[in-house]
């Protein structure tokens, strides 16, 4: 009945977005003209995202993103209401930039914890108001347009890549296999190059 009720949902902001004047900009990083593109789909709540944020991606960026061979893109997979509030947190400056969702990673554990949908945003509100990052988190959560640009996020991924479990890497439109084995992506990035 939830996977029901969760689809009827998509559909409905679905159409939402379509009929919706947004400008909502992804979150990316390093040279847009890189020969390599590096498409994301994840969850903030998923631990396993987590650790690609933690253990894969210093490595990724500091290999290919800075040297500006490689651009990277994370879009949106939500798995839950969790996962959609603390999204739409990291889309609220609405700058292109990927700083708040990395630390959104980095603190997972703090905020990822409670028995209600309630309890989750309270932490997620608490660690936002002591980053100072300035984002109204009521207002943040409330934003319907951010809201519709990730729903659209999640179904663009099930249309186009089939995008079925988070973390999944796309590279250069294709899937790639094991995100969590570094050596592997860096091989194939490098046959890419």
């Amino acid at each position: 009945m939830k996977k029901i009720i969760l689809l009827i949902s998509i559909i409905f902001f679905y159409f939402n977005y379509v009929f919706a004047d947004t400008k909502i900009k992804s979150l990316n990083e390093g040279n847009v003209d890189a020969k390599v593109s590096i498409i994301v789909y994840e969850s903030l709540t998923c631990g396993h995202c987590a650790d690609f944020h933690k253990e894969v991606y210093p490595k990724l960026k500091k290999d290919f993103i800075d040297s500006g061979l490689v651009k990277i893109e994370f879009r949106s997979f939500p798995l839950d209401l969790a996962a959609l509030n603390a999204s739409k947190i990291a889309h609220c400056k609405n700058d292109g930039k990927s700083d708040l969702l990395h630390f959104l990673y980095e603190n997972q554990k703090k905020w990822v914890r409670g028995q209600t949908i309630e309890d989750i945003n309270k932490n997620l509100k608490n660690l936002i108001v002591k980053k100072e990052s300035g984002l109204d988190f009521e207002s943040c959560i409330a934003n319907k347009n951010i809201e519709d640009y990730i729903l659209n996020d999640r179904i663009s991924g099930v249309k186009k890549f089939n995008i079925e479990a988070t973390p999944t890497i796309i590279i250069n439109d294709k899937k790639f296999d094991n995100p969590h084995n570094y050596k592997k992506l860096k091989k194939t990035i490098e046959k890419l190059i």
